[in-house]
C-alpha cells in the first residue's frame, strides 16, 4: 500500500526522519496492542492490515519538523531527541483512532473489502467487529496517557475533543442517508468532521509536542483542516473515476449506499432532467456495475460536476498552503506546501 512519500516524495533529510518516525510508531502500536488473548490477538493482526498511506502520523512528524526551530530548543528535532519520541507517539495514537473508524465504517456500510482483502466484518462478523474499534480507541487513549504529565494531559484532551467531533461527523452522515437534498454545507460539516479533524489535530499536536507556540500550533490546525477536507474530497472523487487496484476499495459504494459527495450534489443542483435517474440511484442504493458507473461518470463529466469537486478542492488546497506561510522557510514546511498539492492529483 502506498505511503505518504508515494503521495509526494520527501526532501532526503525529512524522509529520513518521516521514515525512522513511522517505524518508531508502528513499534509503538504493535507494543500497546499486545495482549496474552488470543482471539483478541488474532482480531489486532487483521485490523493491522488496514494500515494504509500512513498519512496522519506522518503528517504529525512533519509539522514537528517544520514547527521545530520556533520552540526555543536547541538544534533541530532528531531520532535521539526526546520530542521525536512524543510525536512518534502521539501519530500512534492518531492512527489507532484511525483504524478504529476504518473498522467500524466498514461494519456501517456492509463492506467486505478493505486494503484489496476481506475486511474485519467479512472475516469475523459486525459483533466482533465492533468491540474491535471500541478496544483500539481504548488502547489509544491508554497510550495517550502515558505521555509525559503536561503533553499527556493536553493531547488527550484535544484527542477526545476530536474522537467527539468524529464521531459527530459519522452520525451526521449516518442521519442523511439517502437524502437526496443534502446540501453542500451539510456535506462539508460531514467530511470536516469526518476526516478533517483528525489530519488536522496531527499537524495541532505534532507543532505542540515540538513545543512551538500556539499560534504555530493553530496555524498548523488550519492547514490540516484544509488539506484533510481536499483530501476527501479526492477520494470522493476517486469512488467514482479511479481504478479499483489503486484505490483498494470497490468503487462506486458511495452512491449505493445513499451517501451524496460533493460531484453528485453540484449535478443534482445542475443537472436538470438527467438529474432524476442519480435521484433514483440514491433512493434505491441498487448496486452499480461497470457500465452504469460510467455512464454516470460521462453525465458529471458533461455536466461540469467533477470539475466542480475538483476547483473546491484547489481552493482548499490553496488555503492550506496560506495557512503556513509564517513558517520559517525550512525542507519541511516545502514538503508540507507540496504535499498540499499532491493529495488532490494522487490517483490511490
Amino acid at each position: 500500500m502506498p505511503t505518504l512519500v508515494d503521495i509526494a516524495p520527501a526532501p532526503a533529510q525529512v524522509a529520513d526522519l518521516v521514515a525512522a518516525g513511522l517505524v518508531r510508531a508502528v513499534e509503538v502500536m504493535h507494543a500497546q496492542l499486545r495482549t496474552s488473548v488470543g482471539e483478541v490477538e488474532q482480531l489486532v493482526r487483521l485490523a493491522e492490515r488496514y494500515h494504509g498511506k500512513m498519512l496522519r502520523p506522518a503528517i504529525s512528524m512533519v509539522s514537528a519538523i517544520a514547527s521545530g526551530p520556533l520552540s526555543g530548543e536547541v538544534g533541530p528535532i532528531d531520532e535521539s531527541d526526546p520530542r521525536f519520541h512524543r510525536v512518534a507517539t502521539i501519530g500512534a495514537v492518531i492512527e489507532l483512532i484511525h483504524l478504529a473508524t476504518l473498522v467500524h465504517d466498514d461494519v456501517l456500510d456492509h463492506a467486505e473489502e478493505r486494503r484489496g482483502g476481506p475486511s474485519v466484518n467479512a472475516l469475523k462478523g459486525n459483533e466482533q467487529s465492533v468491540i474491535l474499534g471500541d478496544y483500539l480507541l481504548s488502547k489509544a487513549f491508554h497510550l495517550c496517557a502515558r505521555l509525559d504529565a503536561e503533553a499527556g494531559t493536553r493531547c488527550a484532551i484535544r484527542v477526545g475533543e476530536i474522537t467527539s467531533t468524529v464521531c459527530e461527523g459519522e452520525i451526521l452522515q449516518l442521519s442523511h442517508r439517502g437524502d437526496a437534498e443534502l446540501t453542500r454545507d451539510t456535506y462539508f460539516n460531514i467530511i470536516e468532521r469526518k476526516t478533517a479533524a483528525l489530519i488536522a489535530v496531527g499537524c495541532e499536536l505534532g507543532a505542540v509536542l515540538s513545543g512551538a507556540p500556539q499560534s504555530v500550533a493553530d496555524a498548523l490546525y488550519r492547514y490540516g483542516m484544509n488539506l484533510g477536507t481536499a483530501f476527501q474530497i479526492q477520494d470522493d472523487l476517486l469512488d467514482l473515476v479511479g481504478e479499483e487496484r489503486l484505490v483498494g476499495k470497490p468503487l462506486g459504494r458511495d452512491l449505493e449506499l445513499g451517501k451524496l459527495t460533493l460531484p453528485l450534489i453540484h449535478f443534482l443542483e445542475t443537472g436538470g432532467s438527467e438529474a432524476q435517474a442519480v435521484l433514483a440511484q440514491v433512493r434505491s442504493g441498487a448496486e452499480l456495475d461497470a457500465p452504469a458507473r460510467r455512464r454516470l461518470v460521462q453525465r458529471l463529466e458533461d455536466c461540469g460536476s467533477l470539475d466542480y469537486a475538483r476547483t473546491m478542492a484547489s481552493d482548499l488546497v490553496a488555503d492550506a498552503r496560506l495557512a503556513i506561510e509564517a513558517l520559517p522557510d525550512s525542507p519541511a514546511r516545502t514538503y508540507l506546501l507540496d504535499l498540499a498539492s499532491a493529495v488532490i492529483e494522487r490517483a490511490f
